[in-house]
């Protein structure tokens, strides 16, 4: 594995910047996750890495050495789409040989054999080595993606938003799934996602980008409690954080505009009125949607609760981040 560092990644396409002097410290053996809505620049990071495109700007370091002037085979790292990207035709012992076939790695048959074993045992498909893809259920079908990249070992795995194509379940088993396979075998990767869930789940650290830029990095915990902006606090958290007029529950901090509170940052008992809208029962919990004047708010509560549609309440804030006219976070 490598660390892998990125300096003033500037790219665009035509007229429309994609990414803007994007600086990035991916450590060794980490778990990044790129985290943003569509055309933010993460597919762009992921394929400038690649050498599937060039930077107008900026350099791509893998452990140590720029890898501007290599062409995509040459860089030692693997990619992992949305779309499952299988020869139909080919069996799954077939499909996780066939990079190991290459002209380029050409191992021998009985070590391809091995390395093709050690996998669908990591990846818990072994008793599928002789179906057709076409015989694997959308989940089994990942799995075979994913080896295809494990198998050769290389130096950082990127992964575009592969468990978007599938449903709930099968994206909820995958995710543990694939930070049993990170801690494993060790490797460095590198996903992008605009899944807050995804991002909390499996980061070691998540960076958050907004229309080509990096706002900020850090662990998943630290972009959650002490986010730079509301366009970061509103990224993470579910669910989503609730941002009210500053003075909504009496004196705000000089130039704030904005508090932020997240839904177990709402306490009940004393505070000004709000009232219920409604009542989520969760089965592990229960959320109050109430309204505080003409505003609504979501707050957690336990899962036991009595409140019903109509209930009056008072509640205060506990923990508030401020944000001003801009959004950014008031200290």
């Amino acid at each position: 594995m490598a660390e892998v560092i990125l300096q003033g990644l500037t790219k665009s396409f035509g007229t429309a910047r994609a990414l803007s002097e994007v600086s990035l410290t991916i450590p060794d053996g980490a778990f990044v996750v790129l985290l943003g809505p569509t055309g933010a620049g993460k597919t762009t990071t992921l394929r400038l890495i690649a050498g599937l495109e060039k930077p107008d700007a900026g350099d791509i370091r893998i452990a140590g050495a720029s890898v501007l002037a290599d062409m995509p085979a040459e860089r030692d790292v693997a990619m992992v789409f949305q779309q499952y990207s299988l020869y139909p035709h080919l069996t799954v012992r077939d499909n996780l040989a066939f990079p190991l076939r290459s002209p380029l790695l050409n191992w021998p048959e009985p070590q391809i054999a091995a390395r093709v074993q050690e996998v669908a045992s990591v990846l818990h498909i072994a008793h599928k080595l002789d179906n057709k893809a076409t015989r694997l259920s959308g989940g089994e079908m990942q799995r075979v993606s994913i080896g295809r990249a494990l198998v050769r070992a290389p130096r950082i795995f990127l992964m575009d938003e592969p468990l978007s194509s599938l449903d709930a379940r099968l994206r909820a088993e995958l995710r543990i799934e694939l930070k049993r396979i990170h801690k494993d075998v060790g490797a460095t990767f590198l996903y992008v996602t605009h899944d807050q869930i995804e991002a909390m789940t499996m980061a070691t650290h998540v960076g958050v980008l907004d229309r080509g830029r990096l706002v900020q990095f850090g662990s998943p915990r630290e972009i959650y409690e002490d986010p730079v902006s509301t366009y970061v606090a509103t990224r993470l958290g579910q669910p989503r954080i609730n941002l009210l007029p500053a003075d909504l529950f009496g004196r705000a901090p000089p130039g704030a505009t904005q508090i932020g509170l997240r839904p177990e940052h709402v306490r009940q008992g004393e505070g000004v009125a709000a009232k219920v809208r409604r009542v989520e029962h969760l089965g592990d919990q229960s959320r109050l949607h109430l309204t505080v004047g003409t505003h609504d708010l979501v707050t957690l509560t336990d899962v036991h609760t009595r409140h019903v549609p109509g209930d009056s309440l008072l509640v205060r804030p506990e923990n508030p981040l401020w944000f001003d006219a801009s959004g950014t976070r008031i200290r």
